[in-house]
């Protein structure tokens, strides 16, 4: 079993993609100092399938689990990657992402940022089924399995501008 650096980073619905994106330029500048080349902040809506698709490649989604999800529930498509109905369990596509994604010397690229979700999944008629618990705010989870201070560095400069939810260094236990 490896260790893990975990972090999670939130914003409030009213900051704006263009203000998180101002924010995320700020910290390229700084990562690009400490080493990291290249860099990538992007701002894009997960507006189609395909762009849906493209989001898979830096979050798994948000994944929650409901009773109103369990059974046969046809909800309007590209909401969501998977849905157990036994369990209720799904996971969530973003709507919107704003991220930071650095690359080590190695080429391990990292991604940090925001992704806004749906607050509510819809039926096959625009009906709302369930909150997906996440509300209306921007949000971001993830890990990575390195000791190396510059990420710490980085997420330190989320936690100084407001926007860091939670961290656990499983290296600094």
């Amino acid at each position: 079993m490896g260790l893990s650096y975990f972090y999670s980073f939130t914003a409030p619905a009213t900051k704006t993609a263009q203000e998180l994106e101002k924010f995320l330029r700020a910290v390229e500048k700084d990562a690009l100092e400490m080493g990291f080349k290249p860099t990538l902040v992007l701002n894009a809506p997960f507006d189609t399938k395909e762009r849906g698709e493209f989001a898979r490649q830096f979050t798994t989604g948000h994944k929650f689990e409901s009773e109103k999800l369990k059974g046969v529930v046809l909800l309007k498509e590209g909401q969501i990657w998977s849905h157990d109905p036994a369990t209720g369990f799904c996971c969530v596509i973003p709507l919107h992402g704003v991220l930071l994604v650095v690359t080590n010397e190695k080429g391990h690229e990292i991604v940090f940022g925001f992704l806004r979700y749906p607050a509510t999944l819809k039926d096959l008629n625009g009906k709302d089924v369930v909150e997906t618990g996440i509300g209306d705010r921007w949000h971001y989870r993830s890990f990575l399995d390195s000791p190396d201070p510059r990420y710490r560095k980085i997420v330190k400069q989320f936690k100084d501008a407001g926007y860091l939810e939670s961290e656990k260094d499983e290296y600094s236990l």
